[in-house]
């Protein structure tokens, strides 16, 4: 019997919404990172600048739920959620790449971002906009004037949530010089033109305002060998193209190995569908921009100091191959496709159980803790040793879900003020459930 296809794609929706949900209550921090931290004392510190490492976007959008009651940390998962509706909605109204939108966030990695409190999840919604105005640019719909205003406001909206948006501009003004001979090529390149012009403005009178050594401070040339990049830029690929599993072990081991070749081998399969099936313009600018991104990051990690390359840097890069390749592989496989999405959601299922914690559980005990220690509305710091204490930071990680208000100190002396935290001043007067995993 066969199945009529939008069952499935309201089954999955579902399914991937409930999960992204599960994804961050079973987790004993609530899908948060030591740049979450930052994050959250921005938007709690708004309308004062309180750094210039990120853009304003992000902590604006989690100021704004905060006026309905929300704190900054449950305003940062409503961002996530919203993204991911905003996705499906705006992709279905607009009968643009619906069903590949469809799998591509029920993909783990994808689920995973908009569950977790970082720009990425903000940062997918206008990788969408910038995609669909693009495509009504190269098919004739948009053009001119208009076509130049609205592809300037969609890169511009990308750098003001993230700076590796940059790439995107840059790839975009390349791309109409690449193809200058074609009718759509002006927009992109007066576009980036403009885009680029913007991240310099923004450069000297933001970022250099408030903090006129932040570009000296973060560059530094040679910061890693080539011989490593090389192996994270191929590590790196190899996690964020595969459909199911998106991250590797830490400890290494012979699983490593299958999540590399699954990548692997699915990136095989997108480079042998994209020759053997012509690809079309717009598939092509697709293409184009999201390998540029993925180079400049690799090569920014020359000078700049960034994470190894993940499914999460590379999400807004890898989000256009994605499309263009389920697109493929509908013509391939057919309603078959979906079958990828629905066995991403069950290895994440089975990842998310097997490390398991409470969030909740654990957000009540630091809130009671705090509430006892008059802590939980003042200022506070969190004393740690290196940025490398992992375990240790996981304990600033959950105090900021509850006091967004916390920064990271350095220096033993400050250890000495009531206000500055450590793991084993809140150990020893709560127990926390632990993730074996993150």
């Amino acid at each position: 019997m066969k199945f009529r296809e939008r069952p499935i794609q309201i089954v999955l929706v579902i399914i991937t919404l409930v999960m992204t949900i599960f994804r961050f209550l079973l987790n004993e921090n609530g899908r948060v990172s030591p740049d979450s931290i930052r994050y959250l004392r921005f938007a709690h510190n708004l309308p004062v600048i309180d750094n210039t490492t990120t853009p304003l976007g992000y902590p604006l959008a989690i100021r704004f739920f905060t006026f309905f009651g929300l704190d900054e940390f449950w305003g940062s998962k409503a961002i996530g959620i919203m993204a991911f509706l905003f996705i499906i909605i705006f992709t279905w109204r607009k009968k643009f790449f619906f069903r590949e939108s469809v799998i591509l966030c029920s993909l783990f990695s994808f689920l995973s971002i908009f569950s977790f409190t970082m720009s990425e999840a903000l940062t997918l919604p206008f990788a969408f906009l910038f995609l669909y105005v693009s495509a009504l640019i190269i098919e004739g719909k948009l053009e001119r004037r208009n076509a130049i205003f609205y592809l300037t406001l969609s890169l511009i909206a990308l750098y003001n949530v993230r700076y590796s948006s940059l790439f995107i501009i840059g790839g975009t003004g390349l791309f109409g010089l690449v193809f200058y001979k074609r009718k759509y090529a002006s927009p992109f390149i007066i576009s980036g033109i403009i885009g680029g012009t913007f991240v310099v403005l923004y450069k000297f009178l933001f970022i250099d305002y408030f903090n006129e050594n932040y570009v000296n401070e973060a560059l530094e040339i040679g910061l890693h060998p080539t011989s490593r990049l090389l192996i994270e830029l191929l590590q790196g690929l190899c996690t964020s193209f595969n459909p199911f599993i998106h991250i590797s072990d830490p400890g290494g081991g012979i699983i490593n190995y299958a999540i590399y070749g699954i990548g692997f081998i699915n990136i095989l399969a997108i480079v042998y569908l994209f020759i053997k099936y012509r690809l079309t313009e717009t598939e092509t600018f697709y293409i184009f921009v999201g390998v540029t991104g993925i180079i400049c990051s690799y090569f920014i990690q020359y000078f700049y100091s960034v994470n190894a390359i993940d499914y999460r840097l590379l999400a807004p890069f890898s989000l256009p191959v994605w499309l263009v390749y389920f697109r493929k592989l509908f013509q391939v496989l057919s309603l078959k496709t979906y079958a990828v999405g629905f066995l991403s959601i069950f290895s994440g299922m089975l990842f998310t159980w097997l490390s398991k914690g409470n969030y909740l559980e654990n957000r009540k005990e630091m809130k009671d803790f705090l509430q006892s220690e008059k802590l939980d509305k003042v200022p506070l710091k969190f004393y740690l040793e290196t940025t490398e204490d992992l375990d240790k930071i996981q304990i600033a990680e959950l105090i900021s879900t509850v006091n967004a208000n916390i920064s990271l100190t350095f220096k033993p002396q400050d250890t000495l003020r009531r206000t500055t935290l450590t793991r084993d001043k809140v150990l020893q007067k709560i127990k926390i459930d632990r993730n074996k995993y993150q």
